[in-house]
């Protein structure tokens, strides 16, 4: 009955998560944060080499929290800071920085154009051309960008007019982005999907031809917009970016702050995984619209968000807990053959943290045996490294390192300090000697099978003899 109870359980678990991560809008979602991710995931590099490597006082190799170079090489940190080639590594920095104004502060914008894409394309295939799509998606945005906005310039506060508010086009506008650029894609294509166009004749090339059959769906595309912005500025006095920031953009980073989110979001990831979903497949979309923002806040310096993918990633997934402790604890207690031969073939991919051989090939999804280690280590390791970002012992993670950085590495790199390579060599070792004894049991319980197959065969030779 048990039994039962628990195929039904894991049959309707498994068939509800897969119909969510199969919807379309969430596909659509974590598709568009995967693809500007790579935008922003240059842009981490970059600032994590700037403020590890490059930074002449606080940096791992020139600062005064790491080996303290510039003092050796200047003979004092005054003399340090007066230096050409401080002031070198000054202009570097500077540099660098540049990177981020064509991907971090143009996050918002880069959501529109690929979102808008990828949503035409999904739920409007009949479309011809789905850069049309782009187009007045990325016209109906700047529609609703507010053009004039104040400037706070020390004590005094200038009234800027005919200039685009550049905050909107970074992080505070991804809920406008996503929700301006949706609706643009809908209503354009619902219109050209009715046949309310211009049609030319056959003889007209068919770029023409596709350029004047936009002009009436785009027409009232960009004339919805401009009715919605008049309404909000008249009624609210705000812009629609700014009505989405209070409404639904700034709720939802609280809720993310909290550590009831963190914790549901850390139990589910691996328990989604033992069921053989893939995590992102569900979380990706959810991430994407708030730890993403405080990543890029955190890289950019507005902000110093503890809970972010950047520190999920730091503290469990590059830090070994999902790929590299199950393989150590199989290489160190397991005493079956096969189990031995798979952790000595998954043990490389799992240095780069990349978990499917272990978790298939063992396998650990699905295997009762397993699943309290593999759901409990993640979230056990995630609040690890909130206790020693909060005691001080490490600071908040600003810097993002690719996922495949090899852990103690990787925590040197996500911190800058060696003590974020500490925390992930305890948080490896906490992981490893949970698995252990299980491990253990797993080594019991096959010993016990081997045991009653050995007998049953003794009793079956034992029953042909005696009928010889």
């Amino acid at each position: 009955m048990k039994a039962s109870a628990w195929t039904r359980f894991q049959a309707g678990f498994t068939k509800t998560a897969g119909k969510i991560a199969a919807n379309k809008l969430l596909l659509t979602l974590r598709d568009s944060f995967i693809l500007v991710a790579s935008t922003t995931m240059i842009a981490g590099f970059a600032t994590m080499i700037s403020s590890v490597f490059v930074d002449p006082l606080n940096g791992l190799i020139f600062g005064k929290q790491g080996l303290q170079l510039g003092k050796v090489i200047a003979g004092s940190w005054g003399a340090w800071s007066k230096s050409g080639l401080y002031n070198g590594l000054l202009s570097t920095q500077g540099l660098i920085s540049l990177i981020a104004n064509g991907s971090l502060n143009l996050m918002a914008l880069l959501l529109v154009i690929v979102f808008a894409y990828i949503l035409s394309r999904k739920f409007y295939r009949n479309n011809k051309e789905h850069m049309t799509s782009v187009i007045y998606a990325v016209g109906a945005f700047f529609i609703c960008l507010p053009w004039t906005f104040k400037y706070v310039n020390g004590k005094s506060t200038v009234d800027v007019t005919n200039a685009i508010n550049s905050t909107y086009l970074g992080t505070q506008g991804v809920f406008a982005a996503l929700v301006i650029s949706g609706l643009a894609v809908v209503i354009y294509n619902e219109i050209l999907k009715r046949n309310i166009t211009i049609k030319m004749p056959d003889s007209v090339p068919p770029a023409v031809a596709r350029s004047f059959e936009s002009l009436i769906p785009g027409l009232v595309t960009m004339l919805f917009f401009v009715c919605v912005t008049g309404l909000s500025n008249t009624l609210t006095g705000k812009s629609i970016p700014d009505l989405l920031l209070s409404l639904l953009q700034k709720p939802a980073m609280a809720v993310a702050g909290t550590g009831a989110f963190a914790f549901v979001s850390q139990f589910t990831w691996s328990l989604l995984q033992w069921f053989g979903i893939h995590p992102t497949s569900i979380w990706g979309p959810i991430f994407g619209l708030t730890w993403n923002i405080n990543d890029t806040q955190n890289m950019l310096g507005q902000a110093h968000h503890l809970y972010s993918t950047m520190f999920m990633n730091f503290s469990t997934i590059a830090a070994g807990t999902f790929a590299l402790a199950p393989v150590l604890a199989i290489l160190i207690a397991s005493r079956q053959a096969s189990d031995k031969k798979i952790g000595k073939i998954a043990l490389m991919p799992a240095i780069f943290n990349i978990s499917e051989p272990i978790t298939f090939g063992l396998p650990i999804v699905l295997n009762p045996i397993y699943a309290i280690p593999f759901i409990i280590v993640q979230p056990l390791c995630f609040y690890l490294a909130v206790f020693f970002t909060k005691i001080g012992f490490i600071g908040v993670i600003m810097n993002n390192v690719p996922w495949t950085v090899p852990p103690i590495l990787s925590g040197l790199l996500f911190s800058g300090s060696i003590n974020g390579a500490i925390v992930q060599l305890i948080n490896l070792a906490v992981a490893t000697l949970i698995w252990i004894p299980f491990v253990q049991v797993s080594n019991r319980i096959n010993a016990q099978k081997q045991q009653e197959k050995e007998d049953k065969a003794a009793l079956e030779d034992s029953a042909k003899g005696s009928e010889a």
